[in-house]
């Protein structure tokens, strides 16, 4: 409702016409029946300075009428006879002796104009003899846009109860009637101001235009221009006769070029109507609906996908409507999916934010950031609650010599060391995609593969014991150098079968694993000696391709009746 408001007030007029300008707006074949006779620099060069005498206009009347022209058209004022009444005459005469001659008037407004017919507040016309003899006037008066592009031509207005018809309206009318076919007003769609959309048909300089002086001189073979409409007005930007034009918008077109355009599209009936706000406005509507079902989907590139798709169906649309005869307001529809995109895009990050806050208070206490990442980007379907049987790799790391240091070290710098290795050993999980189940005094106990799903649950688990003893190093040689004795980690790594979930009473849960996997895995860490990093035969043989170790042969372990093979970690290839 907001856009169709906005609509109603056309707020957004100005882009709605630049995206008419570069989309809807396109060129097709000029009309050879019209001919430019171009009052250029050349010809003035040739003729001489402006303005030129009157005989000259004569002298062009009556080569062209040799040729039998169907319209000759001047886009140039005469309100005042010459102080020469012999050029006066000849131009009279010459202009009369043609019967085809349309000539030129201007209109002066009101600085706001009333819908409906305009009403001119003065009019010049041709002189009173001239007038008389040509075959028929009309108006040259151009509307541009609030942006100087003309878009628009003005049909008529109205001055001391008289119509008066557009230059181009007219000389179209005429050459219809000269081939014995008829135009009506009616047909032409108009706006509240009596103005009707320019088709143009070709940008600057694509009519066929001839310089002036060149036909003056006889270059040009009178019967050339036989059955043709001929216009002859200025061509060059010092007369202050050229206008910005929405097929280019850098480089003007003359006014002449611009009534070329205008006549063509009035001879081939190659109109556009303007579609009614309303009927905009229910558009509007239409497509807001199928938007907001495109933006109830929970994905932001889905929506983005959708709502690009969508868009991209409305621009070719509009174009083909456009070609068709009828303009859409098209800048109001992307600009409200744009909109609804936006809005949908802060509806979803709120509702986001509230799950992501309440998974987070959840499991943020014992579960790695980015598990937390994926439990909330897979919904609730990303983890079970409860306890459940899966395969997985467990960890655990202890701290060899930590008990022996702790007695020669102040508790408040102790509690710093402890804190500095349980910090190494819980980055280290969490950089290859671990859970952190628990600290365990200076022991940690890690997951792989719960309470998501892992890919190379195994090796991932290897890859973050060895940079725990990588990192490990540094913090030793700052104990050596601090206190003069250093701990080690003892790590072991075990996978196989166990129980995972929330274990614990309705006031006090654990996020944990228990089974047969964690006891052998915590026997592999106490068998570990300072420095080693011990894994299972179970272990060994998923990742025995990608790393280095070394058989220590066989272990009893407390609990099992089988001894169980065991490796040294000794690199990662």
């Amino acid at each position: 409702m907001l856009f169709v408001v906005l609509l109603q007030q056309n707020v957004l007029s100005a882009l709605e016409l630049r995206m008419q300008d570069k989309w809807l707006q396109h060129t097709r074949p000029i009309d050879t029946r019209i001919s430019i006779l171009a009052i250029d620099e050349e010809s003035l060069l040739e003729i001489g300075q402006w303005p030129w005498d009157r005989r000259v206009y004569a002298q062009l009347i009556e080569y062209l009428s040799e040729g039998n022209p169907a319209v000759i058209g001047l886009d140039i004022t005469f309100p005042l006879p010459s102080d020469d009444s012999d050029e006066n005459e000849a131009f009279v005469n010459a202009v009369r002796e043609a019967g085809n001659v349309v000539l030129a008037r201007y209109g002066v407004f009101d600085e706001y104009a009333q819908r409906g017919m305009i009403e001119a507040l003065e009019l010049y016309e041709p002189f009173p003899e001239l007038k008389e003899a040509a075959a028929a006037l009309g108006h040259l008066n151009t509307i541009p846009d609030s942006d100087s592009v003309v878009r628009k031509s003005l049909l008529r207005f109205a001055y001391n109860g008289e119509q008066i018809d557009s230059f181009s309206w007219v000389i179209a009318n005429k050459y219809m009637e000269h081939t014995g076919q008829r135009i009506e007003q009616a047909d032409v769609p108009l706006d509240p101001f009596e103005r009707f959309h320019i088709a143009y048909a070709g940008k600057p300089q694509q009519f066929e235009v001839i310089p002036f002086s060149m036909v003056l001189q006889g270059d040009v073979p009178a019967d050339y221009f036989e059955d043709r409409i001929v216009l002859a007005g200025p061509y060059t930007v010092g007369m202050n006769d050229d206008y910005l034009t929405p097929l280019d918008s850098k480089q003007s077109m003359f006014g002449v070029e611009i009534h070329a355009n205008i006549i063509q599209s009035i001879l081939e009936q190659h109109y556009k109507k303007e579609l009614d706000w309303k009927w905009d406005g229910a558009i509007l509507i239409a497509v807001a609906l199928i938007a907001y079902w495109l933006c109830r989907l929970r994905s932001v590139i889905g929506s983005f996908a959708a709502l690009a798709a969508l868009a991209t169906a409305i621009l070719f649309a509009s174009r083909w409507i456009y070609d068709s005869g009828t303009i859409v307001s098209s800048v109001y529809l992307i600009a409200m999916l744009f909109t609804f995109f936006i809005a949908s895009v802060a509806y979803n990050y709120v509702v986001e934010l509230a799950e992501r806050k309440r998974v987070t208070q959840i499991f943020g206490r014992y579960v790695a950031p980015e598990v937390v990442d994926q439990i909330l980007k897979n919904g609730e379907e990303g983890l079970k609650l409860g306890g459940s049987r899966k395969e997985l790799t467990v960890l655990f790391v202890d701290i060899r010599g930590f008990t022996t240091l702790s007695e020669r070290v102040e508790p408040e710098e102790i509690v710093g060391i402890l804190n500095e290795y349980l910090d190494l050993t819980a980055n280290c999980i969490f950089k290859f995609g671990g859970t952190l189940d628990k600290f365990i005094g200076d022991a940690t106990m890690a997951i792989f593969n719960a309470p998501l799903p892992l890919e190379d649950h195994a090796m991932q688990a290897v890859r973050s014991a060895w940079a725990m003893k990588e990192g490990s190093a540094e913090l030793e040689k700052k104990l050596m150098e601090r206190f003069g004795e250093g701990v080690k980690f003892g790590i072991g790594i075990h996978t196989g079968p166990a129980v995972v979930g929330n274990i614990g009473s309705k006031t006090r849960m654990d996020f944990t694993v228990i089974g047969d996997t964690v006891n052998t895995t915590a026997r592999l860490e106490s068998s570990a000696k300072p420095g080693q990093i011990i894994v299972s035969s179970a272990v060994y043989e998923l990742v025995k391709e990608r790393v280095d170790a070394a058989f220590l042969g066989e272990i009893q372990v407390k609990g099992k009746e089988q001894k169980i093979a065991i490796y040294e970690l000794e690199g990662i290839k």
